[in-house]
């Protein structure tokens, strides 16, 4: 079943090596079908060279195995509880990429120093809270999708138009339109972290950039009166 969206999601899952956004098994992408009844994920722990289309796994929205001889990723449940709070969200990636964890394990959100973060994300990177003892204890991958959830929530942040997030001590998660979307964002975000960072070494008095500028960009790109591209 769904022999297309386990294409695409292969396909996409290819993509994180591809720009150097994974090491070993340090990575998933998951997307979910038009329906919203079930979504395919990569395998847990399998190398990506070994990868196949028929190795992605099939799970419904009750966090079950629906098809596949292969378990799927140990962070389903928290691509589960994305998919099932954001019907905006038809695609998931988390990754371990080196800049963004970087952030990630500093406690520190990514401001939004350039026009090359506003171009895709509106406002700063947020880093959430660690998880408590007894939440890593009780459900450590469901409840980091309850804590993503709840903080977006919290926030009244527009989840698309923050189309990630670091999760203290662990690493970024990030999501699209699609799969292919998703990983694109990811992309991104790495790059917005490389970015951030030697920005701060050149000048550790920096300041983000003027709310003009970033409404400009992301908007020229963004919403009903967006100009950028070909229309």
């Amino acid at each position: 079943m769904l022999e297309a969206l386990k294409q695409k999601v292969y396909e996409a899952n290819m993509l994180l090596p591809r720009y150097g956004l994974v090491t070993f098994t340090w990575g998933n992408v998951s997307a979910i079908d038009e329906e919203r009844k079930y979504f395919v994920i990569k395998p847990s722990g399998v190398e990506y060279e070994k990868l196949r289309p028929e190795d992605m796994v099939v799970m419904d929205l009750e966090g079950n195995r629906v098809e596949g001889r292969l378990n799927p990723s140990s962070d389903t449940p928290t691509h589960l509880e994305l998919y099932k709070a954001f019907p905006e969200i038809g695609g998931v990636v988390h990754t371990h990429s080196s800049y963004a964890t970087s952030w990630a394990q500093a406690g520190r959100s990514i401001p939004c120093y350039g026009t090359t973060h506003a171009d895709y994300i509106y406002g700063e990177v947020p880093c959430l809270r660690c998880l408590t003892k007894e939440e890593i204890d009780e459900a450590y991958e469901a409840n980091t999708g309850h804590l993503i959830v709840n903080e977006f929530k919290k926030m009244n942040k527009e989840i698309m138009a923050v189309p990630a997030v670091l999760c203290k001590n662990h690493g970024p998660f990030a999501w699209g339109k699609d799969a292919a979307d998703a990983v694109h964002n990811a992309v991104v975000l790495e790059e917005v972290a490389k970015m951030a960072y030697r920005a701060e070494l050149i000048n550790p008095e920096i300041e983000p950039a003027p709310q003009e500028l970033q409404d400009k960009h992301y908007y020229r790109k963004h919403g009903a009166n967006a100009y950028y591209g070909q229309q």
